[in-house]
C-alpha cells in the first residue's frame, strides 16, 4: 500500500474569501506580519502499490478538483511507521 497526498488550492487568479476572512482573524489577534492567506483542500488517499501515476492525476483532476478555479499537486509519501 501506498498513501497519496492531493493538495488543492484555489487559484492565485481566484478571489479567495475565506482566506482573506482568515487573514482579517490573524490580524485582530494582534499577529504581524501576514501578508495573504489561501485556504483549500488535503486529501490523503490509501492506494495500492499497482495504482499509476497516471490514475491518481485523472482521479484527482476529474474528482477532486473543480479546474476551472482551482488546482492541485499529488504526491506520494513514505507511509508513517507503526
Amino acid at each position: 500500500m501506498a498513501r497519496v497526498v492531493v493538495d488543492v488550492t484555489i487559484k492565485p487568479v481566484i478571489l479567495d474569501p475565506q482566506g482573506k476572512a482568515i487573514l482579517g482573524a490573524i490580524k485582530r489577534l494582534g499577529y504581524e506580519g501576514f501578508d495573504d492567506v489561501r485556504q483549500g483542500k488535503h486529501f490523503e488517499l490509501e492506494v495500492a502499490d499497482s495504482v499509476t501515476d497516471a490514475q491518481l492525476e485523472e482521479i484527482a483532476e476529474s474528482l477532486l478538483t473543480n479546474t476551472v478555479i482551482e488546482e492541485y499537486v499529488v504526491r506520494r509519501v513514505e507511509n508513517e511507521a507503526e
